[in-house]
């Protein structure tokens, strides 16, 4: 079958031939994609921000297919059902899964397109089926479904809820990419009377207008917009959605006294932590990888037209285009991009 590998640190991926999966375990599943997607994690691996990836493995970790096959261990799913696959893989038996805490699975985790192959191909096995795979109700856009694999659940749950956001707070989103505009859109869940978005880029600044943020800001002039919407405080809640050391170095300058630094995105070098300037202000600093517990809910507010998701897919490509998919994601900017679809 046809999947798009990894081809080391600093180069482009490729459309590839590879061996088609296969069960290997009773609780696998083995899934047809029908659609895919690519993340900005995926950027991070092609600069080699995850070293442990070997040079051939199929890219992604977020989609929605059609079961192919199960194992006799599978129970809640069958060949034909339509399936929204979760970008975390998790046992529900271990301890961290008995805490909730889905990323930290002992036998899996964030393994799709990581430690075995994702779900930029034609097909992919899916281990643990029952846990890390979603029935899709019907009537519900399979495109926009997509969306809730990973960029969803991740602002919400890494950016929304371990900021603390609350009615009436502050919050102010570092970054304007797919993931900072889904944690922008499920902050209002929580009615905060400020929202703040900073980005360089003008467009997605725009796109954050139209999503509900109050205010927007560039990286230059958020400290100023920042202290004069909130006389002087700062943001109760702060949220690190890029994964540079520039921008967490801006969000401790954001955090008012007693507030939540939150950071979401992904950190390939080491970033510098001024406890000089914060030692005395009351804050809290948390990090997190995905979960995927508030999927269900997601897949809820989706089906019953609360969240928009749709609009985040810009740009859509047929899976044999992958690697100019994969182009224009990187030109964001210039190419006005948010979310590209990849159809197979």
């Amino acid at each position: 079958m046809k999947a798009l590998t990894y081809q080391g640190p600093n180069n482009p991926p490729k459309l590839s031939d590879v061996p088609h999966p296969e069960i290997q375990e009773q609780t696998d599943a083995i899934v047809k994609l029908k659609y895919s997607t690519i993340c900005g994690t995926d950027l991070h691996i092609l600069k080699g921000d995850v070293p442990t990836i070997p040079t051939g493995r199929v890219l992604g970790h977020e989609g929605v297919g059609i079961v192919e096959s199960t194992g006799t261990g599978v129970r809640s799913f069958k060949k034909g059902d339509n399936v929204l696959i979760s970008c975390i893989t998790n046992c529900g038996a271990c301890e961290y899964c008995r805490r909730g805490m889905f990323s930290h699975c002992t036998t899996g985790g964030w393994i799709l397109g990581n430690s075995i192959n994702g779900t930029q191909a034609e097909a992919v096995r899916i281990p643990y089926a029952d846990n890390s795979l979603h029935k899709i109700p019907a009537g519900v856009d399979e495109k926009s479904l997509v969306m809730l694999s990973d960029i969803f659940p991740t602002g919400f749950e890494c950016g929304v809820l371990n900021g603390k956001v609350s009615p009436g707070s502050s919050v102010v989103i570092v970054g304007a990419g797919p993931v900072g505009l889904a944690a922008l859109i499920t902050a209002q869940l929580y009615s905060p009377s400020i929202i703040i978005m900073v980005d360089g880029d003008e467009n997605r600044l725009s796109v954050a207008k139209a999503f509900g943020a109050t205010h927007t800001a560039t990286p230059e002039d958020a400290v100023e917009i920042v202290k004069k919407v909130t006389a002087g405080k700062g943001c109760d809640t702060v949220m690190e959605a890029v994964g540079i050391p520039e921008t967490f170095h801006q969000c401790q300058e954001l955090v008012a006294p007693g507030g939540t630094i939150a950071n979401v995105g992904v950190h390939g070098v080491k970033a510098d932590l001024h406890l000089e300037n914060l030692w005395d202000k009351n804050i809290a600093i948390t990090t997190r990888l995905v979960d995927t517990t508030s999927t269900p809910m997601l897949i809820k507010l989706l089906a019953s037209g609360k969240l928009p998701a749709d609009k985040m897919i810009t740009h859509r490509f047929k899976f044999g285009d992958t690697e100019q998919a994969y182009q224009t994601f990187q030109a964001a900017r210039t190419e006005k991009s948010l979310k590209v679809l990849i159809e197979m």
